[in-house]
């Protein structure tokens, strides 16, 4: 998406819609086109749990900020706030 020539990086994470207590964080710059991969199978890491739905979806205007953010929801205490606030 691009809003008055600013791009964004997304910060997703997905649920899978066949076992909901499964969850997959990352990175993208295009979500529509990550979604669609994650869905037809071509990830190794999601594919045996599509298909997946976008759970929650944060816009960063900066990518360092955006990789720290994904970089932080990977760990013990990201995964704790991701649960408790997204």
């Amino acid at each position: 998406m691009k809003i008055e020539n600013q791009e964004f990086y997304y910060v997703y994470i997905l649920q899978s819609e066949n076992d909901p207590d499964r969850f997959y964080i990352g990175f993208t710059k295009n979500i529509e086109q990550r979604l669609m991969q994650h869905n037809s199978g071509s990830d190794a890491h999601t594919s045996k749990f599509k298909p997946w739905k976008i759970k929650t979806l944060i816009a960063f205007t900066n990518r360092e900020s955006a990789m720290d953010f994904e970089k932080y929801l990977k760990t013990a205490s990201g995964r704790a706030f991701a649960i408790k606030r997204l």
